[in-house]
């Protein structure tokens, strides 16, 4: 039991190792510049990508290789992901159907709605969707479920990725720096309300979704050994969507039905969890209904 709780804590330790690290190096950089406006986000750009440098060193350390992880040869990794693309946009598309048949979202009709510069949205939209669901998905789904899977059940395992992945959407500090304030005791003090903000729970729908997503994407993965990629499709087209959006449409948050949307990002809420745990338990459903037919 201890041992369980143990390795269930051990992301949030090495979490804080990096944060802390990427902490004190955005502090030199910014003091470097003598820029306090770019503290912030080189923090979170930083921790982001010490996150994933991390999957070599600890992937070394517990024995793990890249079929593991769930990496596929490059050309079934190809495959995978536009299945998983595919899978995003049959789940999202009806919610935003949804929505903007209930009036919470609609089309602004403010926006250039050139060819031009549609092309220029969609582009920025999923490269931006496609690094995204790279960097996610190579992390939760990767690293850290296969990491889990080796100390704790399997659904356990799926539950508790699914936890981090939702709290670190909200591991982030608004507090904006001025230049008399740079130092790096106040560095820290903004890592710290970053990290206040993750147990703050101030977007429980949000979290609720999230973790949702989780869900769906750690049972996703579990489905075949080396199918991370179709994760990361079906990431990038979910993250896609939701930028396309916010791009084209305005959200009312003055509607009777806004309580199916957080402010999150708009489109994360209570509705997207509910559709996504359907389809899960669907999903789930039939296969136990087919996997007990094969055997009788």
């Amino acid at each position: 039991m201890l041992r369980s709780i143990f390795y269930a804590l051990m992301p949030i330790l090495i979490l804080l190792v990096i944060t802390c690290c990427a902490c004190v190096f955005s502090y030199l950089i910014a003091l470097s510049f003598n820029d306090a406006t770019i503290l912030r986000k080189l923090m979170i750009r930083l921790s982001q990508i010490m996150l994933l440098l991390s999957i070599f060193p600890i992937s070394k350390w517990l024995s793990l290789n890249s079929e593991m992880l769930g990496y596929a040869p490059f050309k079934l990794m190809f495959k995978q992901f536009w299945r998983g693309f595919g899978l995003s946009l049959l789940i999202l598309l009806p919610v935003f159907f949804i929505f903007h048949f209930l009036g919470i979202h609609s089309f602004d009709m403010t926006k250039a709605w050139t060819t031009g510069w549609i092309l220029k949205k969609l582009g920025i939209a999923f490269g931006l969707a496609v690094l995204i669901g790279i960097v996610e998905e190579s992390v939760f789904r990767g690293l850290l479920l296969t990491s889990l899977r080796k100390y704790q059940p399997v659904l356990s395992a799926v539950f508790i990725s699914s936890i981090y992945y939702a709290g670190l959407h909200f591991l982030d500090s608004k507090s904006p720096i001025s230049e008399e304030f740079l130092s790096l005791t106040n560095s820290f003090k903004l890592l710290g309300e970053a990290y206040h903000n993750v147990f703050a729970m101030q977007e429980p729908t949000a979290f609720f979704a999230l973790c949702a997503v989780g869900l769906f994407l750690g049972m996703l993965r579990l489905r075949s050994d080396m199918n991370l990629a179709m994760c990361i499709g079906c990431h990038a087209g979910w993250v896609f969507q939701i930028r396309m959006s916010k791009s084209t449409s305005n959200v009312d948050f003055n509607t009777s039905y806004s309580f199916l949307v957080s402010h999150y990002d708009g489109v994360i809420g209570l509705l997207v969890a509910s559709w996504l745990l359907v389809i899960l338990a669907i999903v789930l459903f039939i296969s136990h209904k087919t996997t007990k037919a094969s055997f009788q």
